[in-house]
This record gives structure tokens, sequence and C-alpha cells, in this order.
């Protein structure tokens, strides 16, 4: 990693996950794999940060810990890259168990638990799917009808306006955020 950490893929340690490390990495890589609108690329870090922000829209009151878990939950794709989640069902189970695996080592690392309760992981996967929606329809060409059929409709009490914005800016903006959470704990 650039911060001089050497990351084990296959035995990660949370000794050696580094928050610049997974902001740095996420804000290069793209999502939809960069089949989208715009001069930049929709980054894995801007689809963190809408995540974190739509959890917290569909659970005013929750807990900083979750919040910052809505932040990193696409934490391993910092090392790993992001893959459409048909592949990764083809992939199978040893891909699901490493992604697993590195998820973990990133929660520790933040003082977060392994395995977040099930209340939680469901929150969080909604916040995705409806993120994934709005970057369908707005940023990867989808019409409504199309992105309804794979995620489903957005809540009307959720409304985002999404634009790819530069990786120095989104990069800056995943750390200020994940600054903010851990020094809300």
């Amino acid at each position: 990693m650039l911060s001089g950490r050497r990351l084990d893929l296959l035995n990660p340690s949370p000794f050696d996950v580094e928050i610049e490390d997974i902001a740095h990495g996420l804000a290069r890589v793209a999502r939809w794999n960069g089949q989208t609108i715009g001069d930049h690329a929709f980054s894995v870090a801007q689809h963190s940060l809408v995540v974190e922000d739509v959890a917290g829209r569909l659970s005013p009151s929750l807990e900083t810990r979750w919040r910052l878990a809505a932040l990193v939950h696409d934490a391993p794709e910092y090392v790993i890259g992001d893959m459409i989640s048909p592949f990764k069902a083809a992939l199978g189970l040893d891909y699901r168990a490493f992604e697993e695996k590195l998820q973990t080592a990133i929660h520790l690392r933040f003082g977060l638990p392994a395995k977040p309760p099930e209340e939680i992981k469901s929150l969080l996967k909604r916040a995705d799917i409806i993120s994934a929606y709005f970057e369908a329809t707005q940023l990867a060409g989808f019409t409504d009808k199309e992105a309804r059929q794979f995620f489903g409709a957005p809540p009307r009490t959720v409304n985002l306006r999404l634009k790819p914005k530069p990786t120095a800016e989104v990069e800056t903006a995943f750390l200020a955020r994940f600054n903010t959470l851990m020094a809300r704990l």
C-alpha cells in the first residue's frame, strides 16, 4: 500500500489497514466499471459517502458506529476492486469468504464489531440499493423502469442528485467524513 503497509490478502490483519490507503484506493475505483456519464468516474468512495448519508436518512437516530460501518461498507474494494453482484455470485463462496475476511480486518481496525447485527446489515444493504438505483438512473443510462426491476423503487423521502466528482475531492471528503465519525465515537 502507499502507506508502506504490506497487506496479506489471504490473511489480512487489522494492523495493516490504514484509512488513507482505503480512501485513496476507493477514490480511484470506478462504480459501474466506469460506464457512467460525466468527466469523472463515480467512485466507490463517493458511493460510500452517499450510502452513509442515505443510512442516516433512513434511520435518523443511527449510532455513529453504524454510520462508520456504512462509510466503510465497501472498503475491501480498495484492494480487490468493484465487481458487480452477479459476477461475485458466479465466482462463488470462496470470493465472498475472501471479501468477508478483509471486511472483518477493516471493522476490527476501526473499533467496529467484526460482524454487525443483522438489522444493521439490512439497513446498510437497503441504503446501498437506494444509492444504486439513483446511480443507475442518473449516471449509468438505466431507465426508471429498468432500475426498478433491479433495485426496486426508492422511498419517496430519499431523493438524490448525483454528479461524479474528481478523485482528489472525493478522497478528501471520504477522509474528512471518516475523521468526523471517529471523533464522535
